[in-house]
């Protein structure tokens, strides 16, 4: 059985009951909310970075699948047309996984800064609410690029250009560039190429492989950026 009608102004989170516990009631649902944010926010980073770890980890497979491959095949046939055709049919899928698994890491990479500008958004609604907490905070709580460096743990004391090569995307880069260039040697050899200027053909495919897809990973952070500017022009 049910009782009396319940008066929507006892209820805590109810507008028009007592100012003071009024204000109480939405501080500490507004501090839920954010929190469930935050940690959402953290739990899709570390799928996010599960999936980079795990597609890296799929290509290197896959190459070391090939790599192997050819080399039994090579001793089946002495170097012969055999082996030329399989590393000819072979080596173009390894590149292609590779190029994949390339874009998508730079397509994590630019998701994850979403996320910390994101974090970052919540670090200062954190202290909008208690500013005497900042001195507790060593991370950024704002969305220019000063915060996010700080987030993330880097605050400049290296080159940019040398972090860049040592990233994820930037290895697996390498990586790409190799197949291609190995891929170039045997195709041009094939063709009653010499050895020596096959190779280098081979240095240059090399070469133009690595410029082309760093130039796309920060072709990629860019439109990012200039996408993310436009979103939020304050930045704030």
């Amino acid at each position: 059985m049910q009782g009396p009608p319940r008066d929507p102004r006892t209820h805590p989170l109810a507008r028009g009951g007592p100012a003071e516990t009024d204000d109480a009631a939405r501080r500490s649902q507004q501090l839920q909310i954010l929190a469930t944010e935050h940690w959402g926010l953290l739990a899709t980073r570390s799928l996010s970075w599960s999936e980079s770890f795990s597609r890296a980890s799929m290509f290197l497979t896959v190459l070391s699948g090939a790599t192997v491959a050819l080399a039994l095949v090579a001793q089946a046939t002495d170097f012969g047309e055999g082996f030329v055709l399989f590393a000819l049919l072979t080596l173009p899928i390894v590149l292609f996984v590779g190029g994949a698994t390339f874009v998508r890491l730079c397509e994590v990479n630019n998701e994850d800064v979403h996320w910390v500008y994101g974090m970052n958004r919540l670090r200062h609604a954190y202290l909008d609410m208690e500013p005497d907490l900042a001195q507790y905070f060593v991370t950024g709580v704002g969305e220019d690029d000063a915060a996010v460096v700080r987030t993330y743990g880097s605050h400049g004391t290296g080159s940019p250009l040398a972090h860049a090569l040592v990233t994820t995307p930037a290895t697996i880069a390498f990586v790409n560039a190799m197949v291609a260039a190995v891929l170039g040697v045997v195709a041009l050899m094939q063709g009653a190429m010499s050895m020596l200027p096959s190779v280098a053909v081979g240095a240059v495919i090399f070469v133009a492989g690595i410029a082309l897809q760093l130039w796309f990973s920060g072709y990629s952070a860019r439109s990012y950026q200039r996408e993310h500017a436009k979103r939020d022009p304050s930045g704030g």
